[in-house]
């Protein structure tokens, strides 16, 4: 977790998920891929369409489709998620189900937590910004920003916030900016500057 300044308030902010995609292009066969401990691969789930690659090491883990392609998901940073894709091309080439490619890593999600350790007036929220609110079906409001970059929020009334969409981490401190600056009046007090 890391502890941002903004204006006068103090956010602490942690990635707590990427989800990157990428392809060996090529078939693979998946049942076969199961013989191997690091392969979690059951045919009755999702039709036997994905198998599951994980190590001791690894951060997060890679589904991998019969197609070749590939999802990491569970890492905290974009280099650690294109690292563990390219863990999964290289087991594949070693245990001969794969031939070497560039493998070219997409960052899709960057999930990221915010605690703005103050309470967040949610009901005045819900009626000075365009945020869905309806604490009686789900206790946070749900707002969405298209600038500086697109990004789905969800406010809870502790402080804490969740934010996703984010394609690059370089997009976080811009987009929580503005959240502050959206929600600094309903926010208890910010330490003075």
């Amino acid at each position: 977790m890391s502890i941002m300044k903004t204006g006068s308030c103090m956010v602490k902010t942690a990635i707590v998920n990427v989800v990157a995609t990428a392809s060996v292009s090529q078939k693979l066969d998946l049942k076969e891929l199961s013989k191997f401990r690091e392969i979690s691969y059951n045919s009755e789930s999702y039709g036997g369409r994905v198998a599951y690659f994980k190590t001791a090491s690894m951060e997060g883990s890679v589904s991998i489709f019969a197609s070749g392609k590939m999802i990491s998901v569970g890492t905290k940073s974009e280099k650690k998620a294109s690292c563990e894709l390219k863990s999964a091309m290289k087991f594949l080439v070693n245990k001969g189900f794969a031939k070497p490619v560039n493998l070219q890593s997409k960052v899709q999600n960057i999930v990221v937590s915010i605690d703005f350790e103050r309470h967040i007036d949610l009901e005045r929220l819900a009626v000075d910004k365009r945020v869905v609110y309806e604490p009686e079906q789900f206790p946070g409001a749900m707002m969405k920003l298209s600038r500086p970059f697109k990004a789905s929020i969800l406010l809870f009334a502790s402080g804490k916030a969740v934010i996703a969409g984010l394609k690059n981490s370089s997009e976080i401190e811009p987009i929580i900016e503005k959240l502050v600056a959206t929600t600094r009046h309903l926010l208890s007090k910010c330490a003075p500057p």
